[in-house]
């Protein structure tokens, strides 16, 4: 990652208002990079580091779209949608999960992702199509099915080497650590993020285009319904692709223009950071007033005397 001159640029500030009257405030760090690696605009500190999370899932679906494994066994791109979903486990998301196996020919006992409290079977955990998605690539190229977690793991290489690529580092510099599903996850700058998703949306890549398509075309398999991500996809018809994760993260880009938004909420709140992600999207123009209006009166507007406001402005380097 490069960047130009450095910004004093303050880090954006999330308030929750109680009948007008501030009760508590979230810090907000946030980054646009284009595809080559720039970082064009920050707010706050685009070298800021955290744990990707959950959005790194478009990234290991790579594996199993330059592998021949889509083609291999016939999988679909609602089955592609939901290898990069965290999904709530709805009966049509978790069949989805159930297809990828059953055309893989792996029973549901190979998945090593937890069951949810309450659940009967790890094909109804979040990460379960990230996790299907891997034992369809190990499927694929004859890898050992129950160790494919471990960060040794061919799959697990495989994911990383593309991602490496992409960021154009030594795969050796990457801080790795284990995810809350037991898969892999990788300390990143936002800058770096911001970057990823820029790539991923530029158009210039076919496979991360396929990737970028069925997330698009299948928002419902991504998260569900009422979520930010399935539902700031759906009302922007294929013009952004969006994906959270854990712990504060948002990451969103704008398809075909090769450009990427990171933001990190410093506590990991989540009302923070859609909260963010409508305010900067409105700024930059990537939603209409209309849209981010709409997607206020869900994720900004908390009850009857509750409501978030943004201070603060993405700052041009």
């Amino acid at each position: 990652m490069t960047r130009g001159k450095r910004t004093q640029a303050a880090e954006l500030e999330v308030r929750l208002l109680r009948e007008g009257i501030i009760e508590s405030k979230h810090y907000v760090q946030a980054t646009v990079s284009d595809n080559r690696g720039r970082v064009l605009s920050v707010a706050g500190n685009a070298e800021t580091a955290t744990f990707v999370r959950s959005a790194l899932k478009p990234f290991q679906a790579l594996a199993v779209t330059t592998t021949g494994t889509l083609e291999r066994f016939g999988l679909n791109d609602r089955d592609l949608a939901v290898i990069c979903s965290s999904h709530h486990a709805s009966i049509e998301q978790v069949r989805q999960v159930f297809n990828i196996l059953w055309r893989c020919d792996v029973d549901p006992s190979a998945l090593q992702c937890p069951i949810p409290e309450g659940k009967s079977s790890p094909l109804q955990y979040n990460c379960s199509g990230k996790h299907a998605g891997m034992l369809a690539v190990c499927q694929q190229r004859n890898f050992p099915l129950n160790s494919y977690l471990q960060r040794n793991h061919p799959v697990q290489k495989l994911i990383l080497s593309k991602v490496a690529d992409l960021l154009k580092m030594p795969a050796e510099e990457f801080i790795c650590a284990h995810d809350d599903c037991g898969a892999p996850t990788y300390f990143m700058q936002l800058g770096q993020m911001a970057t990823l998703y820029a790539q991923l949306a530029s158009g210039d890549n076919l496979d991360m285009e396929r990737i970028v398509r069925a997330m698009t075309h299948h928002p419902s398999m991504v998260a569900g319904n009422g979520e930010f991500d399935t539902e700031l996809m759906r009302l922007t018809e294929g013009e952004l692709v969006s994906k959270s994760g854990a712990e504060g993260v948002q990451c969103v880009a704008r398809v075909g223009e090769g450009l990427g938004l990171a933001i990190k909420v410093t506590d990991g709140a989540k009302r923070a950071k859609h909260a963010v992600a409508i305010h900067l999207l409105k700024q930059m123009g990537w939603i209409t007033p209309a849209i981010a209006e709409t997607l206020a009166e869900t994720y900004m507007t908390l009850g009857k005397f509750k409501r978030l406001d943004v201070v603060g402005e993405l700052s041009l380097l």
